[in-house]
């Protein structure tokens, strides 16, 4: 398959999920709106991922971009395609599916445990997921689920964490996350960490990247089944 992947920041790129492409030899195609990349035709797109990144899924008035970028989420969703959302892209996902989103509760930064729901259980991307897993987390705002999307997981935290949605599913949290995309997230992003409930310190995220190996079987089954043609 011919994979487009928008990537809003340097630092928050496929991770794992260009290990999973290149294993399969599906083509990942690279979009980076931010330092001025087009946006593809429809016509070349045959999956969707969408990355994440520090900004909101509500800020077009301030990324002369973004409108565009929900645009071809879309267009994508109406043609069938295949669309993944991670972090920032699941909100961007969730925006265009029509539901809010906004500030939650509390920041969730760091290595916090997630509960997969029942529905997960029954077909779809999540149904060979384990009970609970420990994902890494990183983001401020959530969002509402949208009209006939499922749900799929959640922490103490935040409620939403995962919801599919036809050929869609947004996952608010990093499964694909490897060593490498953890150093780069906590060297670019650490000054974002307060003293929350659900925030760890920049050094005992980097000292966890252990956790990147459990979660990698479980990102490839996911993809498998999403992207399956």
């Amino acid at each position: 398959m011919r994979l487009h992947c928008v990537q809003h920041v340097p630092f928050e790129g496929p991770a794992a999920i260009a290990d999973w492409c290149a294993a399969r030899g599906h083509v990942l195609v690279g979009v980076h709106p931010y330092r001025g990349d087009a946006f593809p035709p429809i016509e070349s797109v045959e999956g969707l991922i969408v990355m994440g990144g520090p900004m909101s899924a509500n800020d077009d008035a301030k990324l002369t971009w973004l409108a565009d970028e929900k645009r071809l989420v879309e267009r994508a969703l109406r043609a069938g395609r295949p669309v993944l959302g991670v972090c920032l892209g699941a909100q961007i996902l969730a925006s265009v599916l029509g539901a809010r989103v906004y500030r939650a509760r509390e920041r969730e930064i760091g290595w916090w445990p997630l509960r997969v729901r029942p529905e997960a259980r029954e077909t779809g991307p999540l149904s060979s997921w384990p009970d609970t897993l420990v994902p890494l987390h990183w983001h401020g705002e959530t969002f509402d689920l949208p009209a006939g999307a499922v749900h799929l997981a959640e922490t103490d935290a935040v409620p939403h964490q995962a919801f599919s949605h036809g050929r869609a599913l947004g996952l608010q949290f990093h499964v694909e996350a490897t060593p490498g995309s953890v150093a780069e997230i906590t060297a670019a992003c650490a000054h974002e960490i307060g003293s929350g409930r659900f925030e760890q310190p920049a050094s005992g995220i980097r000292a966890q990247s252990e956790c990147c190996a459990a979660l990698r079987p479980l990102l490839f089954a996911a993809l498998g089944e999403l992207f399956r043609q």
